[in-house]
């Protein structure tokens, strides 16, 4: 903990905090120490239940992710509010994790958005990776019906995943395409120059192309 205090950057902690982060460390200086520390399962248990935001981003660097039990991610994945802490327990734990296809479920349909988010992330995850046994006109239903309303984490995991399908999945792509055309979410997202515009179409139509140029 006095090493996560030393390495606290005021202008790092602004420019976390503009994004809804509440930490200071450099990412490049944590993951340092973490390569440093390597797997400590126990630290990393320890870490989190400090509730401090630098060392529960490090307990997820250092951490087994296939050691923790489901109802264990469960209650971290509802404390995990702040948008980088959430995606880094999602990517680098629970998608690695044996209980992801269960916490997938019971998460997407959960009442709460951000949870709910975590769920539609693991959602892609399969669209890309696993997609055999998904109900994808099932799904594609449902951000159909929910997605423009729904509140901004969510939108925006919903919006990934149907973007996924749109690239990933040739017969479902007109459909994707026309979803996001009608709905119009992230339409107006300010993106950089030489960036891909995350509005479904857009971001479809420039992924495939580059899936044909290679």
């Amino acid at each position: 903990m006095a090493e996560l205090a030393a390495l606290e950057d005021p202008k790092t902690r602004e420019v976390n905090e503009k994004l809804g982060d509440d930490h200071g460390v450099n990412l490049s200086k944590l993951r340092a120490l973490a390569k440093r520390l390597k797997t400590q399962q126990e630290l990393a248990s320890q870490l989190w239940k400090t509730d401090d935001a630098a060392a529960r981003l490090l307990a997820m660097l250092i951490c087994r992710p296939k050691a923790f039990e489901r109802d264990e991610l469960d209650a971290m994945l509802r404390e995990a509010r702040t948008p980088k802490l959430h995606d880094w327990l999602v990517n680098y734990v629970v998608k690695k994790n044996p209980y992801s296809e269960e916490l997938r479920l019971a998460w997407s349909a959960d009442s709460d958005p951000v949870v709910a988010s975590a769920g539609w992330a693991l959602t892609t995850e399969r669209v890309a990776k696993t997609p055999e046994g998904l109900d994808l006109a099932g799904v594609l239903d449902v951000i159909e019906a929910e997605m423009r309303n729904a509140p901004d984490r969510l939108q925006w995991a919903m919006n990934q995943c149907l973007a996924q399908i749109g690239i990933d999945h040739a017969e479902h792509r007109a459909r994707a395409i026309d979803i996001g055309e009608r709905l119009e979410v992230l339409k107006d997202y300010p993106t950089s120059p030489g960036c891909t515009s995350p509005f479904a179409p857009i971001w479809i139509n420039e992924m495939v192309r580059r899936q044909h140029d290679t």
